[in-house]
């Protein structure tokens, strides 16, 4: 079967969502297609990807993107359900404004409240910034759970599919304790460093909406965005720290794919994934 992927703009789950479901590129049950607008996000850019998206026929689509309840999202969603394809949205934060639309639409979603908007002023960002910031994203969505979460959902879709049956789709807020809880953390103080990791990367969006949306004046705004930036660094090295502890326990879970597309556990590193 095939799982089309929508990229409307970036958030830090846009970059690996399609290949969580195929991390040793040996699944034999799954083929990822995608279609991206790059760093644009208009109606027109949407309109775009998601129609060269329904070309390619997938099984059932997902959007990813910044703040689903704007228009360049919400156009490219509506195009995939118009071309009759099961659509799961996954934003962050300010996409939770979309919430009520999307369930009242059908749509499935997932709404990642720790992917946290960039500083995204020019005083400030620079390609080398905005780098180190998604990867610094990256870090904590993957420690504290949420890549597992969006891993999960996605393969109980892709199961319902293709047991000819009509999905479930999920929809879920993906806060700090719904995240952590997915993670499956041996060491309760990992689980706790983890849910603090989450939980700054929540702040960083809230610094940086005041930094590039409120505040006019650069003396301030520039400030701002450097400090939601360090703060982000610093949820990524608590993150980085909540899964040292597990590995130090040998008790790190792995979470491989079989290449019939089952998902295998393991805790031990030497044991073999089952």
């Amino acid at each position: 079967m095939k799982v089309g992927f929508v990229k409307i703009g970036n958030i830090g789950m846009s970059r690996i969502v399609d290949l969580v479901l195929d991390e040793r590129a040996d699944r034999e049950d799954v083929d990822a297609c995608v279609v991206a607008s790059g760093a644009k996000m208009t109606a027109a850019h949407a309109e775009s990807a998601a129609k060269a998206l329904l070309q390619l026929d997938p099984d059932f689509a997902v959007v990813i993107s910044p703040n689903a309840a704007l228009p360049g999202p919400k156009k490219a969603r509506d195009l995939v359900k118009e071309g009759g394809k099961p659509c799961i949205v996954i934003s962050d934060a300010p996409g939770k404004k979309a919430v009520e639309e999307l369930k009242n639409d059908g749509f499935g979603y997932i709404i990642l409240t720790g992917d946290p908007m960039i500083g995204a002023r020019r005083q400030f960002l620079d390609p080398v910034e905005m780098s180190l910031f998604n990867a610094d994203v990256l870090k904590v969505l993957s420690v504290c759970g949420a890549v597992r979460l969006v891993q999960e959902e996605l393969d109980a879709v892709i199961e319902q599919i293709k047991k000819g049956e009509t999905p479930t789709l999920p929809q879920i807020i993906a806060n700090a304790e719904t995240v952590v809880s997915r993670a499956s953390f041996a060491n309760p103080y990992a689980a706790a460093k983890a849910f603090a990791a989450y939980s700054i990367a929540e702040k960083v969006a809230d610094i940086n909406v005041q930094a590039c949306f409120v505040v006019k004046e650069a003396e301030r705004y520039v400030p701002m965005c450097a400090a939601a930036h360090e703060v982000m660094r610093y949820a990524a090295l608590l993150a980085d720290e909540a899964y040292e502890i597990e590995k130090y326990g040998d008790s790190l879970l792995r979470t491989p794919h079989a290449r019939s597309g089952e998902i295998l556990k393991k805790r031990k590193l030497l044991e073999r994934p089952a």
